[in-house]
């Protein structure tokens, strides 16, 4: 997430007319993308060992790795915090639009 924050910031901070800075902007939103992808993959590759049976006598395969449930953890407390701030800003939204109300 950092680095598509990154990202984020590197884009919004090039000029807007520069076609190379925008090919760039670009190149570094899909490598932020790919390191995405993979750390869904990951928390998927968790779940999985997590939940489908697997050959008991391969516990390389059963348990999940550090780096898989870290993946799933990360993820979760991502999208946790990412509905938190939705909820936040849908509660500040209403509290104005309430206050816009009362005063009238």
């Amino acid at each position: 997430m950092a680095a598509s924050a990154r990202a984020s910031a590197h884009v919004h901070s090039l000029p807007e007319s520069s076609e190379a800075a925008s090919v760039e902007s670009l190149a570094l939103q899909a490598c932020d993308d790919i390191d995405s992808f993979h750390a869904v993959h990951r928390a998927y590759a968790c779940l999985e060992k997590l939940i489908v049976p697997q050959r008991v006598n391969d516990s390389e395969e059963v348990y999940p790795t550090r780096a898989e449930l870290s993946a799933l953890v990360r993820l979760v407390n991502e999208e946790l915090q990412r509905r938190i701030e939705a909820a936040e800003a849908t509660i500040q939204l209403w509290r104005v639009a309430a206050g816009e109300g009362g005063a009238q």
